[in-house]
C-alpha cells in the first residue's frame, strides 16, 4: 500500500481523477480522519451524507500537505544546488507566493516574500530560494517568526555577506472572524548581515522590491 505521502504526490501530479473509484473507499489516516469526523459532527453536519463522505480524508491529506514542512529540512530540499561563483552583487527573488497557517486559529495566511542575498563565493539555484520559503511555511506559523527563520536558514546554508527577507500576507483569522478587516496587510521582514549594518545596501533590496 502506497504511503501517505506517495499519495499526495500522486494527487498533485494530476493522477487523482484516473484513481478516484478505486480509491474511493481507501483510508488514508484512520486515527486522523475520526478526529476530522467528529469534527463534522461538533459543528452540526452529518459525516455521512453524500458531500461529506469523503471529506474527512480529503481534509487530513490537505492538512498533511499544508503541514509538510515538519519533514523537511533547507538541506534536504538545498541538496547539491549551491555552485561556486564570483559573484559581487546582490541577487533578488521577488514576489515567491507562500500559503501558512495561522497557528493561532489554524485559518491561512497567505502573500509574497522577497528575498535578496549578497553572495560570499556560492550561489544557489532560483527555485531553492523558494523552497525554502515553502519549508517554514508548511507548518503552523507566525509571520514575524516564519521571517526570521527563512533569513536564519538562508545565511547559514549559504554563508553568504548578508540575507534580507520581506513578507507582505494577508491573514484570513483578521479577515474571516476577529476585526473582520478584509484589506489589511500584514509586512514584515529580517535583516542579517550586510544588509542589517549597512543602510544602503538595505535602502538598494528595498527599492529593488518597490517599499
Amino acid at each position: 500500500m502506497a504511503s501517505k505521502r506517495e499519495m499526495m504526490h500522486l494527487e498533485s501530479q494530476g493522477h487523482y481523477a484516473a484513481n478516484l473509484d478505486a480509491r474511493r473507499d481507501e483510508v488514508y489516516d484512520a486515527e486522523f480522519e475520526d478526529l476530522i469526523r467528529q469534527t463534522l459532527i461538533r459543528v452540526g453536519e452529518q459525516p455521512e451524507r453524500e458531500g461529506l463522505r469523503r471529506t474527512p480524508s480529503r481534509v487530513a491529506k490537505a492538512l498533511d500537505f499544508l503541514t509538510s514542512g515538519y519533514e523537511m529540512t533547507v538541506e534536504d530540499v538545498v541538496r547539491d544546488a549551491i555552485f561556486s561563483e564570483d559573484c559581487r552583487e546582490m541577487v533578488i527573488v521577488r514576489d515567491i507566493e507562500f500559503y501558512s497557517l495561522c497557528e493561532h486559529h489554524m485559518l491561512p495566511f497567505f502573500g509574497r516574500a522577497h528575498v535578496g542575498y549578497l553572495p560570499n563565493g556560492k550561489v544557489v539555484g532560483l527555485s531553492k530560494v523558494a523552497r525554502v520559503v515553502d519549508v517554514f511555511a508548511r507548518r503552523l506559523q507566525v509571520q514575524e517568526r516564519l521571517t526570521n527563520q527563512i533569513a536564519g536558514a538562508l545565511m547559514e546554508v549559504l554563508q553568504a555577506h548578508g540575507v534580507a527577507v520581506v513578507m507582505e500576507a494577508s491573514h484570513t483569522c483578521m479577515m474571516m472572524r476577529g476585526v473582520q478587516k478584509q484589506n489589511s496587510t500584514t509586512v514584515t521582514s529580517a535583516m542579517r548581515g550586510t544588509y542589517e549594518t549597512n543602510s544602503r545596501t538595505r535602502s538598494e533590496f528595498m527599492g529593488f522590491i518597490g517599499r
